[in-house]
């Protein structure tokens, strides 16, 4: 986005963004702590409230999707949830609670919101119910497994989102998305079937690799976006444009833009990662 709409442009609309973003959670009793570069930290007194503001941005979000200059990928919120104790030293939090909702974060995929079962416990049954268990996961930079939570928010998760306005909301054009691995070259598009890759000889995109489980993960267009899901027992590292800090998809899912590299079973720079380049292009 910065490329596309310069650094002021694009440094506009992002603190723009952020401070409707920031309204929102305020109206739930929510306190924004700091601004993180594309993302907020915030703190709430009751998990309910945590929970309704964060299914309220999702769906703020998917109703009107915002575009970037009008044109491009639309903005996708990765949310985690925590609950517990902070320290506030200076304006600032930290601790383990902190640290959990931004590992809840990072493992999200696009337009998800992750939480925890000390989250789960807290809530009323009417919350409870839109909460889908994920298994224990162990998060990164924790020794013990946490029990995750997917929050089932969406409606209408297959219709193509469309836009209106002029400034920041235009309709979301097709495109093919293209994969590049060991010489070989896939293409999917909105006319393709469901695509996989993984171990096995049968895969769309076979990746023979130890670390890689045998189906590991598929593609396929959906709601106007090319969607990656991993079904795999080790994860899929997805790495966008020049982000350093990878999408970690353990179950889950997350929308491909632009370039990257999606990295199946281990990270980017594991020894011999099996490195897959990908490109959404018009």
């Amino acid at each position: 986005m910065y490329e596309r709409l310069g650094d002021e442009a694009a440094s506009r609309f992002v603190n723009q963004l952020m401070g409707v973003l920031g309204q929102v959670f305020e109206q739930h009793h929510g306190r924004v702590v700091k601004v993180l570069g594309d993302g907020l930290f915030v703190v709430f007194e009751s998990e309910g409230d945590a929970l309704a503001a964060c299914i309220n941005i999702q769906k703020r979000l998917e109703g009107k999707p915002i575009q970037p200059g009008g044109t491009g990928a639309p903005v996708q919120m990765q949310i985690g949830i925590e609950s517990g104790e902070v320290v506030e030293i200076d304006g600032d939090c930290f601790g383990d609670t902190v640290n959990s909702a931004a590992r809840l974060a990072d493992l999200a995929g696009a337009a998800q919101i992750l939480t925890t079962e000390h989250v789960f416990k807290t809530l009323l049954p009417v919350q409870k119910a839109s909460l889908r268990s994920m298994g224990p996961m162990y998060l990164r930079g924790r020794a013990e497994a946490s029990h995750v939570y997917r929050v089932e928010w969406q409606t209408g998760r297959d219709e193509d989102a469309t836009m209106a306005g002029r400034s920041m909301f235009a309709v979301n054009h097709e495109g093919f998305l293209q994969l590049e691995f060991g010489g070989k070259s896939v293409r999917l598009d909105s006319r393709s079937g469901k695509l996989s890759l993984g171990r096995s000889p049968d895969a769309t995109l076979s990746v023979n690799d130890p670390r890689v489980s045998r189906m590991h993960a598929t593609l396929e267009w959906r709601g106007g976006h090319f969607v990656l899901t991993d079904a795999s027992s080790y994860g899929t590292w997805v790495y966008l444009g020049n982000q350093g800090e990878p999408v970690v998809l353990r179950r889950t899912e997350c929308y491909l833009v632009g370039s990257g590299q999606i990295v199946p079973g281990c990270e980017q720079a594991d020894d011999n990662a099996p490195l897959i380049a990908f490109s959404v292009r018009n």
